[in-house]
């Protein structure tokens, strides 16, 4: 092919490829029209290879010495298409071949501007594939010298080349900073600007971005006039910026503006000056203008990481909350981020509220972070712990769909660990499950609640056993699967509560248990066949049903979940804000899951310990370790002054049945497994009450050694059984 055709068959090449088509053919046409003489043709090949090639395609490696030649003749024209092509497509190989000339031509006093700026923005690209091509020692001073610049392309492709040199080293680039002041200043008196460079009045807006940007890679400004003339510059632009109605000029402004608001916040100024931002972004949430609103949100939650600012922002916590109902979703999301972070003791109840009346309306996309937030703010900050029950009752009640098991979890925590406390969560869930309509995850919580506590209300008319039974029975057919053994385990504690029992209600809960004792569901089936088993014994049930005892402090598992969650720039300042504000007076608990990945609370029995191995013993081990004594099943501790870990009691107490919550401490040879009372584990805490007899010798109704053989090749199946636990 001629040079002629080559170019016509190339373009048409660049056209398919702008139709849409992948093109994977006549590659090797384009790179060769790279080192044709004439202009023309070495056009087409430079936009072509740029358009259809990418940096790791091996026909580059060819052209790599046309372009060093394009880049270091005397052809302007020629050496602005190679830096366009290197600066869009050059990889590392490109970064370590052409780095060196590149620089020569961004110093160079006698390339004009247009290839000055291509050159500066070229070595930009080669930096970001290899930060090894510019040599910090020797650019320091050159980079300086740039800054001087006084044409405004030039400088600001400089700039951006500064941006991110800094980003990545800004120790050597000190004397960049006060050149950098000095630009600002030229630009906000508006000196020696040309018209080109000016943008609806804004003098090169893109410019004043950049370089406040690089400002913000320096710790600090420590020369008093450099940061005397800063303060200048950044009061001038606050003063100056204002909300019209021509689009682009608010755009243009507005860039500039935010930016030095994150200059302002950096650089920690005066108080005086803070309030300013505040009150100008208190002035922007309230605008029409969408863009502008949303960059007003997220800026004052930004602004929430500086002390002593919190009061000012409180002020505009009216327009905050109008926010919430803003049509765009993404204005409602950082409205929630900045109540979420500006909440604290003497505005919780205000935002809570708000946030649970808001909740019925809000958009389901924000239901369970709205749910999350609001039960956090009321666990943190509430003013005493029944307003707490209140919020998260009302908060089941409105979204149970949106509300996570940790938030019930914690109710249920808190009930627990409070005496005081326990009568009224009781009387506020006998409230909720009376509702002819409520959701699957308030007859769980209001279950819990009443089977642990409803004896409280024995004296209230309409809480006597047997209507507690009738309202909580009433909801039975309607819950899932799931949610039967738990309202099994509440008709045993109800049960363990009257005694002597209703013969009544004694019959109906037997009735239950019967029916379920044929369940298809395993669960089910074992928790109804045990407890009409335990019900019969009498007395006997009131120790192996008592109360659960109060769990370990630990931290709380929704502030984990909150932080753990990936969030964007305005969350991360309030989760920030949240650990340097002062402690709640709420209760503080480990959060330590089970060994086994126990599922939550299911079970409301006083949990039956049993000895086993820890998950990090080896299975040959495990097996190795029982042994017959006595006629008595025990574990042989290869280290038995070693201090086990304390079990998580929640997710014991919220588990199955099954015996392997916890790892316990074994008795010698020469000891009886079994004894009589309440086993206390080594931190003193009362773990759990252990089902016993008074004699020595509990014979296993299985041959364990075989069982455990027949489980090595099974994925289920019984290891250990007795007259009182399998």
């Amino acid at each position: 092919l001629t040079p002629y055709e080559k170019k016509k068959y190339v373009w048409k090449m660049l056209y398919i490829y702008m139709l849409g088509y992948d093109v994977d053919f006549g590659h090797m046409e384009a790179v060769s029209l790279i080192s044709a003489p004439k202009y023309p043709e070495k056009q087409v090949g430079y936009i072509v290879t740029s358009c259809l090639l990418n940096e790791n395609h091996d026909f580059l490696r060819l052209a790599i010495n046309t372009v060093r030649n394009d880049i270091i003749g005397r052809n302007e024209t020629f050496q602005c298409l190679a830096l366009t092509l290197v600066g869009n497509i050059g990889g590392r190989e490109f970064a370590e071949s052409l780095a060196p000339d590149v620089q020569k031509l961004l110093i160079s006093s006698s390339c004009r501007p247009l290839v000055r700026k291509k050159a500066a923005l070229c070595l930009l690209r080669l930096f970001r594939k290899n930060p090894d091509v510019v040599n910090v020692d020797g650019w320091s001073d050159r980079m300086s010298q740039l800054l001087d610049e006084r044409d405004l392309g030039v400088l600001t492709s400089s700039m951006s080349l500064l941006v991110a040199l800094v980003s990545n080293n800004h120790e050597a680039y000190w004397s960049c900073l006060p050149k950098c002041v000095r630009i600002l200043e030229r630009l906000a008196r508006n000196q020696d600007i040309p018209q080109e460079y000016t943008y609806y009045g804004i003098p090169s807006p893109w410019l004043q971005v950049k370089t406040m940007r690089a400002l913000q890679y320096f710790p600090t400004v420590e020369d008093p006039n450099t940061r005397k003339s800063l303060f200048e510059v950044l009061q001038r632009i606050l003063m100056g910026t204002d909300v019209v109605k021509n689009v682009n000029k608010n755009n243009a402004s507005h860039a500039v503006l935010f930016e030095a608001l994150a200059l302002v916040m950096h650089l920690d100024a005066e108080k005086e000056m803070m309030s300013q931002c505040v009150a100008l972004l208190g002035k922007f949430i309230a605008v029409r203008e969408p863009n502008i609103r949303y960059l007003g949100l997220e800026n004052m939650t930004r602004m929430l990481l500086v002390t002593d600012l919190q009061d000012i922002i409180k002020r505009h916590q009216a327009q905050i909350i109008t926010s919430l109902k803003d049509p765009d979703i993404s204005i409602r999301r950082r409205a929630l981020d900045l109540l979420y972070g500006m909440c604290d003791v003497s505005n919780a109840k205000d935002i809570v509220e708000e946030l649970l009346q808001y909740l019925s309306t809000a958009d389901f996309a924000m239901r369970e972070e709205l749910s999350l937030k609001a039960a956090i703010l009321a666990e943190k900050f509430a003013p005493d712990l029944s307003w707490y029950i209140d919020v998260i009752l009302q908060l089941i009640d409105k979204a149970g769909d949106f509300v996570s098991d940790d938030i019930w979890f914690r109710v249920v925590q808190f009930v627990t660990n409070n005496e005081d406390l326990q009568p009224y969560a009781a009387l506020k869930a006998r409230e909720y499950i009376d509702k002819p309509a409520i959701h699957e995850t308030m007859v769980k919580v209001s279950a819990y609640i009443l089977g642990e506590y409803s004896h409280l209300l024995a004296r209230r008319p309409g809480c006597s056993p047997k209507e507690i039974f009738n309202i909580i029975h009433e909801k039975l057919p309607a819950v899932s699967p799931s949610t039967t053994p738990l309202l099994l385990s509440t008709y045993a504690k109800i049960l363990m509560h009257t005694q002597p029992p209703d013969p009544e209600l004694l019959k109906q809960i037997w009735a239950v248990f019967n029916k379920y004792g044929s369940c298809i569901d395993a669960e089910t089936q074992q928790r109804a066949v045990e407890y009409h088993a335990l019900s019969m014994k009498g007395s006997a049930l009131m120790d192996v049903l008592a109360e659960m005892p109060k769990f370990p402090e630990r931290q709380s598992s929704l502030i984990k979940k909150a932080e753990a969650a990936e969030a964007d720039t305005a969350e991360q300042s309030a989760i920030k804000l949240r650990a340097q504000q002062q402690n709640s007076t709420a209760l503080v608990l480990t959060d330590q899951r089970p060994a086994n990945g126990a599922p939550p609370p299911e079970n409301k029995l006083g949990l039956v310990k049993m000895p086993v191995v820890s998950n990090e013993q080896p299975v040959a081990a495990a097996a190795a370790a029982a042994a017959h004594t006595n006629g008595a099943l025990t574990v042989v501790d290869p280290q038995p002054t070693t201090s086990l870990p304390s079990p998580d009691l929640l997710g014991d107490l919220l588990g199955p049945l099954a015996i392997d919550g916890s790892s316990v401490s074994t008795a010698p040879h020469s000891e009886p497994a079994a004894t009589s009372g309440v086993e206390v584990g080594e931190n003193g805490d009362a773990l759990a009450v252990a089902l016993v007899e008074q004699t020595n010798t509990i014979q296993p109704l299985v041959n364990v050694a075989e069982k455990f053989r027949t489980l090595c090749l099974k994925d289920s199946g019984v290891l250990y059984e007795d007259t009182h636990i399998q």
